[in-house]
């Protein structure tokens, strides 16, 4: 049985609408990303990475409601090359791990003083 942790990551925007946050300091894999919108303006952009490596872990422009995402990684040969599926040649994707590190969490175009709540779930 695995054990699964759940951080929350509370972030509040500059009155230029831009925020950053970091989660206390993990190790593991990345479940899931769950944002609660609070009051973050419409189109408010995420960009959610691992602060050590710059590892990106979720991307996205225009964000308007809350969501869950559950991020993933392409896979490689240990030549480097992309494991793909053989039918599509679809990526072979598997969850992102950290070690040791906090998710940094930038916000821009969130509204000035707005809020919202990252839910991150590592196993």
């Amino acid at each position: 049985m695995s054990h699964i942790e759940r951080h929350a990551v509370s972030v509040t925007t500059d009155a230029s609408g831009n925020a950053t946050a970091y989660s206390p300091v993990l190790t593991g894999k990345i479940n899931s990303i769950t944002y609660a919108k609070t009051d973050f303006t419409d189109g408010v952009d995420f960009t959610i990475t691992g602060e050590a490596t710059g590892q990106t872990i979720w991307t996205e422009s225009n964000v308007n409601a809350s969501k869950t995402v559950a991020p993933r990684q392409p896979t490689h040969g240990q030549d480097g090359t992309a494991s793909l599926y053989a039918a599509g040649g679809e990526p072979v994707e598997d969850k992102i791990a950290l070690a040791n590190d906090r998710v940094k969490i930038v916000i821009a175009q969130g509204g000035n003083t707005k809020s919202g709540t990252f839910y991150i779930t590592v196993e």
